[in-house]
């Protein structure tokens, strides 16, 4: 993993406006906190306009389409200054993204070290520029490009450039600045003293937090308790997690690569933008399932990954894993799974990028277990977004059935757990689609 000498707090590092973003005046507020950002503009503030994005089942990030679902209550909006005689590609450029936050979401995501994630992967040119943080949000810069639909995952062009993407963040991103080193049980002292310190120290003690363990363990605190049934779920999924920690928790890199690296942990269609590609987005949407192939092996389409709430330290194979779970979009489509042979061809892409970024090569024994390693994870995004979908029954105000949703996530993972224990082939009962699709050859 490269190393790098990181600000001791990018966070702080950032331009602060001591404003915030007011959904009840939204025009007047916004407009104020763009102004503040880009003062020259004030002489031509009436040819400013607010686009907001709302698509989805969530009000969605900048250049989301309806399949931003991941994406926790945010109101969001793209400010542009359509001054006379300025082209479309000219008010793009100098467009200005808005994000606020919505109440009640940092039971679910730590935006200080979202700040921080975003702060790095600028650094790194692979994020747009962090422009701004108010009381309550973030202005930053606009990326150009197609947002990419579940279809579109499917393309080879499109994963062969995610696969060399995530291969760079993985190789290259180190996770310092956003984790220190969780305490052993003997290190909690009166003063720290939390439960939630508590059972993180006891999961993964010595280990960089948060990581994909930690994370889920605070959802799991975080459930409601007060009814006997919501207890019970509670400590089903505690017990679980703490099983998977046993299983997978000291599962070695891939590649050759940290336990832990700097992943995405939401990698949906929604998030991988495409700047360019060999066909148009329009084109590629009109594909089906059943047209991904191996491709040309040298066509790769330039992506970017876009909406850093969810970077953590996390093992590559959860992140891989959890990409290719996406490929079936907010509908779960298990259909659209890769198959083996896909995902070794991903995953070859991958090793090349990864082991590239590294000065080096790769072997294909490295390849194997690479394949076998995302095998293993297979079951765990399943498990962590049932968790989150939980919570979000709970606290967003949105028109989805989370619920149902979590359920739906949730039997991904149980499905995956007897498949994997024998439990179902003992039963005698059929292989689940989800299990059937992912054995394809």
């Amino acid at each position: 993993m490269a190393a790098e000498n990181a600000p001791l707090d990018p966070y702080n590092s950032i331009r602060y406006i001591q404003q915030s973003y007011d959904i009840n005046d939204s025009h007047a507020s916004a407009l104020n906190l763009v102004l503040a950002l880009r003062p020259q503009w004030r002489e031509s503030q009436d040819t400013i306009e607010f686009v907001r994005f709302t698509d989805g089942i969530t009000n969605t990030v900048c250049y989301h389409p309806a399949t931003a679902y991941h994406i926790v209550s945010s109101h969001l909006m793209k400010a542009v200054n359509k001054r006379p005689g300025t082209s479309k590609s000219d008010i793009d450029r100098d467009a200005i993204l808005l994000r606020a936050y919505g109440k009640g979401t940092d039971v679910l995501i730590d935006r200080k070290k979202e700040t921080s994630s975003h702060c790095l992967l600028a650094r790194h040119n692979l994020a747009p520029s962090l422009l701004a943080r108010f009381d309550n949000g973030l202005l930053y810069n606009f990326i150009q490009g197609d947002v990419c639909q579940p279809v579109d995952l499917r393309r080879p062009e499109v994963w062969r450039g995610v696969a060399q993407r995530l291969g760079q963040w993985h190789a290259t991103l180190p996770i310092s600045s956003i984790s220190t080193t969780c305490p052993t049980p003997t290190e909690i002292t009166p003063s720290n003293k939390r439960a939630s310190l508590v059972a993180i120290s006891q999961l993964t003690p010595g280990k960089p937090i948060p990581n994909i363990w930690t994370i889920m363990q605070k959802w799991i605190l975080a459930l409601p308790i007060s009814t006997t049934t919501q207890v019970h779920r509670r400590d089903e999924l505690q017990r679980e997690l703490e099983w998977l920690v046993n299983q997978l928790g000291d599962s070695p890199g891939i590649g050759g690569s940290n336990p832990f690296v700097f992943a995405h942990c939401d990698l949906l269609s929604g998030n991988v933008i495409v700047e360019s590609a060999p066909s148009s987005a329009a084109a590629s949407r009109r594909s089906s399932a059943s047209d991904v192939s191996d491709g040309d092996e040298e066509a790769a389409a330039s992506v970017s990954f876009i909406d850093y709430e969810y970077a953590s330290p996390a093992p590559a194979s959860f992140d891989i894993a959890n990409h290719f779970a996406e490929w079936g979009g907010f509908d779960c489509d298990y259909t659209a799974l890769p198959t083996r042979h896909v995902r070794r061809c991903f995953l070859r892409e991958y090793l090349r990028s990864f082991a590239g970024h590294l000065n080096r090569t790769y072997n294909e024994s490295e390849l194997d277990d690479a394949l076998e390693q995302v095998d293993r994870f297979r079951g765990v995004p399943g498990f962590y977004w049932g968790i989150w979908a939980l919570i979000q029954a709970q606290i967003s105000l949105i028109e989805f059935d989370y619920a149902g949703y979590a359920e739906i996530r949730l039997g991904e993972y149980w499905a995956w757990k007897r498949e994997t224990s024998g439990a179902r082939a003992k039963a005698g009962d059929e292989m689940p689609l989800r299990e059937r699709i992912w054995a394809k050859e």
